[in-house]
């Protein structure tokens, strides 16, 4: 089994612990070898790529550099992380500027990059690494009682299209399919969840994420899935808000689809994470 250098980013060691969990328990339930980058720093996304775009490019490319030092992949989880690192990559070949600055600044404190590091996110390494066979082999449980609509946020396939579809990515059915879950037409599934807006314009925020669990309640969903911490935030975290604003009912759980594996796969509530829910999903454990 090949291994990977694992990049967590920050989300995933804060706000989407549970993330974190399901997603190393399905790693260790499937054989997949990975090593927590030593010393890894922020990927620069989001907030400090609008204050100092070169700043941010040289902290994502010295969390290649040491994956390429280690000779790996580097998998990264959060889709902000993998849209960073995926974007400094593209740009390093395109701007030979940027390139000299960022070699610079990495020579400086004893490290090199040469462009070489794959980015990967565990989708694809589930997907099209390992394969939908294999993952069928280690279903135990069935979940024969989710309804799944399936989130994938813009990141993941915008601007870069290497995982799937821009527009209508089925990647992530395809895998809940093949572990037993019913996935619903789900057609705003790359539609924006309003980011960090929800923090600063709240109201549009609101609106954003109404939309997305209205949609999914009109399709049959009984629950969302997910594979960005910030989306998963913002549909979980506000629904008390969304349903004071539109007078709704939502109380609609929102998974990261590496839970929903691990149930699938029959692992223990603890190692998913399953108790960190705002809204509980443990009522579809399988039994």
């Amino acid at each position: 089994m090949k291994e990977y250098a694992y990049f967590p980013g920050c989300s995933v060691k804060g706000t989407a612990k549970a993330y974190e969990e399901s997603l190393l328990a399905v790693f260790k339930e499937l054989g997949i070898i990975w090593n927590e980058l030593e010393d890894w720093n922020c990927c620069g996304a989001t907030i400090y790529m609008s204050v100092d775009e070169t700043i941010s490019f040289t902290l994502s490319s010295r969390n290649m550099a040491l994956a390429e030092k280690n000779g790996k992949d580097i998998v990264a989880p959060c889709s902000a992380c993998y849209l960073v690192l995926k974007k400094t990559k593209d740009y390093i070949e395109k701007y030979p500027d940027l390139k000299e600055k960022i070699k610079n600044s990495l020579s400086s404190i004893g490290l090199s990059y040469s462009g070489n590091t794959i980015v990967k996110h565990p989708l694809e390494i589930f997907v099209n690494d390992m394969g939908l066979n294999e993952i069928k082999r280690h279903v135990r449980k069935p979940l024969k009682e989710m309804k799944i609509a399936p989130y994938y946020g813009c990141q993941i396939v915008r601007p870069y299209t290497d995982v799937d579809n821009p527009i209508y990515p089925e990647i992530m059915d395809s895998l809940l399919e093949s572990i037993g879950a019913s996935v619903v037409e789900y057609p705003v599934k790359t539609r924006c969840c309003g980011g960090s807006l929800t923090g600063t314009i709240e109201e549009v925020g609101l609106r954003l994420n109404y939309i997305l669990i209205e949609e999914a309640i009109k399709r049959g969903a009984n629950c969302i899935a997910v594979l960005c911490p910030l989306c998963q935030f913002n549909l979980e975290a506000y629904q008390e808000s969304i349903n004071k604003m539109y007078k709704s009912n939502f109380n609609m759980p929102i998974l990261y689809f590496t839970q929903v594996m691990g149930m699938a796969f029959g692992l223990s509530k603890q190692s998913l994470g399953m108790k960190r829910s705002i809204v509980s999903a443990e009522h579809f454990y399988p039994v």
